[in-house]
């Protein structure tokens, strides 16, 4: 019998769409500045939506470089929609410092942003994140692709654009606005 002092985890995520709000820099008395945003997730039937609002560390480059392109449209009161993975949930409670529930106990919905699948601003794609290829797609590279047939030149071009024209995505470094 083997023994592996090699930690496991029970991984718990959560998938949905929702409204990126609040984007902002944190700076802890302790330990490093993170970026954090506040997601209202999409809930219910789609005529009687409701809405589970989280307050999330964004985690990961790539999550964090698309948060801060979208700063300026949240700023311009832009709406921007997310698909995310978030993970490791964890509800904070505290209390009500003003309004009409001063005094009263609160509950926070605290995550990860682990990963952002695509952005629309004010209903237009601006970016989708590519697939990841799988154990299968990378069995079948091996087997030669056939070839397409020619495109005909009187065939009209699709009215709607593929998410690739769409979404030009500049280099990871950059954290251009959308």
């Amino acid at each position: 019998m083997t023994t592996s002092d090699e930690k496991t985890y029970f991984d718990l995520h959560i998938t949905g769409l929702g409204y990126l709000n609040r984007i902002r820099e944190v700076k802890p008395k302790k330990g490093a500045p993170f970026l954090a945003c506040d997601i209202a997730a999409l809930n219910g039937p789609s005529d009687d939506v409701s809405y589970v609002r989280f307050d999330t560390r964004v985690s990961g480059s790539e999550a964090q470089h698309l948060v801060r392109r979208c700063i300026a449209a949240v700023e311009a009161e832009k709406k921007v929609l997310i698909s995310f993975r978030l993970g490791d949930l964890w509800a904070d409670t505290f209390t009500y410092s003003k309004g009409k529930h001063a005094g009263e106990q609160g509950v926070s919905f605290k995550a990860r942003l682990l990963f952002i699948g695509w952005v629309k601003v004010d209903g237009k794609l601006v970016y989708k994140a590519e697939p990841k290829p799988t154990d299968a797609d990378e069995s079948e590279t091996d087997i030669p692709a056939p070839a397409e047939p020619p495109q005909k030149a009187s065939t009209p071009k699709p009215a709607v654009e593929t998410a690739a024209e769409t979404a030009e995505a500049p280099a990871p470094a950059l954290a251009d606005s959308f």
